[in-house]
């Protein structure tokens, strides 16, 4: 059976679907209500599931039952991959993150499958398992990877 995170995940996703749209306003006790769970579950959902390593912006507001506007950024250009890197990378990136951001980049086509299966090889932590500081140098790669493909064009 499910767990009610990947169900609210999946209700927030065909919303977004369903209208095509790349912005979705919601109310969070309302959603709290429909799925017969407490607004920090749907917190929590919001902070590990619309990331920007994902493709996502969020933006709150509290009070007043709340207002959630969840953002979806398309990766179309150059210039969304170089706000990609400086707002998810950073100095530091763990596995995950990293593959977030791989895998997103992938979904919108801007690298292939083949691309991205080398760039998460790369990355692991079994290719980083002599490095003392496994993060930092996975940012660094990560960034070096995506200005050469950016390069390439």
């Amino acid at each position: 059976m499910a767990r009610i995170s990947d169900i609210i995940e999946k209700f927030i996703v065909s919303m977004m679907t369903d209208d095509e749209k790349d912005i979705l306003e919601i109310q969070r006790n309302e959603l709290a209500e429909h799925f017969n769970c407490a607004p920090s579950q749907i917190n929590y959902v919001l902070s590990t599931r619309f990331t920007p390593e994902k493709g996502y912006y969020i933006e709150s507001k509290r009070g007043g039952g709340g207002y959630i506007k969840i953002i979806r950024v398309a990766i179309k250009d150059d210039n969304d991959i170089g706000r990609l890197l400086i707002s998810s990378i950073g100095n530091q990136i763990t596995t995950q993150k990293a593959y977030n951001v791989i895998e997103n980049l992938n979904k919108n086509e801007f690298i292939s499958n083949r691309e991205a299966l080398m760039m998460k090889n790369a990355i692991s932590n079994s290719a980083l398992s002599s490095v003392e500081y496994k993060n930092d140098l996975r940012a660094k790669i990560l960034k070096y990877m995506l200005i050469s493909l950016l390069s390439e064009e």
